[in-house]
């Protein structure tokens, strides 16, 4: 099986053939600046599925917006590049985008974090632990169960027998009451 190289194409040869609706042009587009525009949309964007969703955009607008671009006004490569930051930023802004990462739970956000960072989660080294003990009994023993031990609220009012309202009351409290060492 032999491994399909690279196309690469001289600026001139490429704007004539996108002009021209050749199929080697948007396969030529792809190989030259893909890693170029996903550097300038993955800086606007962290989440990667949502960067590449905007990089397919970008060559899709590429492609119909074609006839717009102009060689006196400048290079391709910066026409390009303003269309990837501006769907980025418009992605960015939209409402769908902001609702999508404000209705993650919480564990998905950490471990995402986790995931980009690299981090490791030691409560103990944060001191989160000794803060935690000063909490009141009954906020403190919802919350290890909770964060702690990856209790569900549900699990947690079963193994303390008391009503889930009064769990998740509880919990918020604790949270209110560590974000204060915090702020």
């Amino acid at each position: 099986m032999t491994k399909k190289g690279k196309i690469s194409l001289t600026e001139e040869e490429l704007v004539f053939s996108l002009r021209n609706r050749e199929k080697i042009a948007i396969e030529a587009l792809y190989d030259m600046y893909s890693s170029s525009l996903y550097g300038v949309i993955s800086r606007i964007i962290i989440d990667t599925a949502a960067a590449e969703d905007v990089l397919q955009e970008t060559f899709v607008k590429i492609w119909h917006s074609f006839s717009s671009y102009s060689t006196e006004k400048g290079r391709l490569f910066t026409w390009m590049m303003n269309i990837a930051r501006n769907l980025a930023i418009d992605k960015l802004r939209s409402k769908d985008f902001k609702n999508q990462n404000k209705n993650q739970e919480l564990e998905n956000n950490v471990t995402f974090i986790d995931e980009q960072r690299n981090t490791v989660y030691n409560p103990e080294l944060l001191g989160v632990k000794d803060l935690v003990q000063t909490l009141k009994p009954e906020q403190k023993s919802i919350l290890e169960l909770v964060y702690f031990k990856g209790y569900t609220h549900v699990e947690a009012a079963d193994e303390l027998g008391i009503p889930l309202g009064t769990i998740k009351t509880r919990l918020r409290m604790a949270i209110l009451e560590l974000r204060k060492h915090f702020n």
